[in-house]
């Protein structure tokens, strides 16, 4: 069975452990976060789809990934959401914003 796709460091593991032949390799820079990128549109859609919130979980983990291969800490991360929620605000509120009309 062809997969093609980025997974969590166990799965390999747990693939042997079941009987079966895992063949792996591991991914330069521009492939790793190029496949972090698919692995994300992945379980975003697995999210939409089934609106599961453990998939939120996945959500976060490849986010924290992306964040160690930009070099950021999850922190520097955290202040970026602060800023932009001073800023312009959350979502707590609910506002869809149907039109603007120019003026």
């Amino acid at each position: 069975m062809r997969c093609d796709k980025l997974v969590r460091d166990m799965i390999p593991q747990i693939i042997e452990e079941s009987g079966n032949e895992a063949v792996t390799r591991i991914l330069e820079d521009e492939e790793y976060v190029k496949a972090l990128k698919e692995k994300l549109q992945e379980e975003v859609q697995e999210y939409l789809e089934s609106d599961d919130p453990e998939e939120l979980a996945d959500i976060i983990q490849i986010i924290r990934a992306l964040v160690d291969y930009h070099s950021m800490s999850y922190s520097d991360l955290e202040s970026v959401r602060e800023r932009k929620l001073h800023e312009r605000g959350g979502f707590e509120s609910r506002i869809y914003l149907e039109e603007v009309i120019e003026n």
